[in-house]
């Protein structure tokens, strides 16, 4: 194993790959609890998605673990899962079955593309601000799920949305749950989400705001969500479904890029520039988006709480082993999500949305050529609650901006395919 890993060559151990894992685990565990929450508002059934996004998890985790030899864990990605749920199946009106089967097909053409060498290729197309704008954009859009599930931001006829009643216990929960999170993650607690939302959650059954059903169980079967991907897959060939498969490749091709260089780059295992098995890195996550959507969930993607892991010294594909072994153990756990209510979760989705907003800061404002699509992007995505509505404006008004500062060259062909396509959208449909 040692051998394998490459333990000597990297200067780590067994005992440091292992609380690296753990850590890890503990850092994104608030998934196995959140993933159900959003997902479950499409019908679908909450246990089944529990265990769903723990063997997606699991396998996503050992995949990168074993193949790659990154110290990266996987799980159903944030973002991904309220654009699945309150984008393209409340929005749009979009069975979950069908909507699985476009999560199954974009982790298919990632394969594709991956084993071609072509993701690669597709993401140098799209600007770097437009990437960071999806990725703040989708930060302000779950920030705001987590508010209005709260009901800490609730509807107005007059102002559209209006500050909820702060006087209800449930809100008062999930206030207490945020500032717990908050002064966790300010003191620089690895696992501060996970933490914060274990006292908030011990706080709902002392004050009645929840019930509990003991902690351990058995596994929630996932026979009603197992193979609707395949079973539906024959409905995924229409406009509306190829703009929600467009965005699902999108969202995930930047989301898993900037995670494996981030993460590689903290562990110091980026060089000349380069990340070594970037394409294997990039196959384990399209493997797990396939397995993911198979058995019942949303697109699965690299976590960036893997830095929690490389903080404390992993630095081997072991440490992903570790993590995946913890999410087969927290299919026994299932229980705990009858103590896991929306006023607990919200915290979290606000918290996630924070960190996600940070990448505002690395957009060139003065920039007006480049300022005007990505402000649209970010802003129209809470304002119109769709991910993919604001990826569409965004996308629209790049090309058109760039080209009146007589900067047209400067865009990639992609860019005006997805102009048209994003258009055509917006005409008929």
């Amino acid at each position: 194993m040692k051998k394998y890993f490459q333990f000597e060559e990297l200067g780590t151990n067994f005992r440091t790959e292992f609380l690296g894992g753990l850590t890890t685990f503990l850092a994104m565990a608030y998934i196995l609890f959140v993933n159900p929450a959003i997902l479950g508002a499409t019908g679908m059934d909450t246990g089944a998605i529990f265990t769903a996004t723990a063997i997606a998890a699991a396998v996503g985790s050992l995949l990168m673990g074993l193949i790659a030899k990154y110290p990266i864990a996987l799980a159903p990605g944030m973002g991904l899962n309220a654009f699945f749920a309150f984008s393209v199946v409340i929005g749009m009106g979009i069975p979950w079955e069908t909507a699985l089967a476009g999560v199954l097909a974009s982790g298919l053409i990632f394969v594709v593309l991956t084993l071609t060498g072509l993701r690669e290729k597709v993401i140098n197309s799209i600007p770097a601000e437009l990437k960071k704008a999806v990725g703040a954009g989708i930060g302000l859009f779950i920030a705001f799920v987590g508010l209005q599930s709260a009901k800490i931001v609730e509807g107005n006829t007059d102002t559209i949305v209006a500050l909820g009643d702060l006087t209800s216990p449930t809100v008062l929960l999930t206030i207490f749950g945020l500032v717990v999170s908050v002064i966790l993650m300010a003191l620089g607690v690895k696992a501060g989400i996970f933490y914060g939302m274990i006292i908030t959650a011990i706080a709902g059954l002392i004050f009645g705001l929840s019930e509990f059903n003991g902690i351990v169980g058995s596994i929630p079967s996932v026979s009603s969500t197992f193979g609707q991907a395949f079973a539906h897959f024959g409905d995924i060939f229409t406009m509306e479904m190829l703009v929600v498969i467009l965005t699902f490749l999108f969202v995930d091709f930047f989301d898993t890029a900037g995670t494996l260089v981030a993460v590689a780059s903290q562990a110091g295992l980026v060089k000349d520039n380069k990340l070594p098995r970037a394409g294997k890195a990039l196959f384990a996550d399209s493997a797990a988006t396939v397995v993911g959507a198979a058995v019942g969930t949303s697109t699965t993607t690299s976590f960036v709480e893997s830095t929690a892991g490389v903080g404390v010294g992993a630095r081997s594909g072991f440490a992903s082993v570790v993590t995946a072994g913890f999410f087969l153990l927290a299919l026994f756990f299932s229980p705990l999500l009858s103590v896991v209510t929306e006023a607990v979760t919200a915290p979290a989705l606000i918290i996630v949305g924070v960190l996600m907003a940070t990448a505002l800061k690395d957009i060139d404002w003065n920039d007006f050529a480049i300022a005007v699509p990505a402000f649209l992007t970010v802003l129209m995505m809470p304002l119109t609650y769709s991910i993919a509505t604001g990826i569409a404006i965004g996308f629209i008004f790049y090309p058109i901006t760039m080209l009146v500062a007589k900067r047209g060259k400067e865009v990639h062909p992609v860019m005006y395919v997805l102009f048209g396509v994003f258009v055509a959208y917006f005409i008929f449909l």
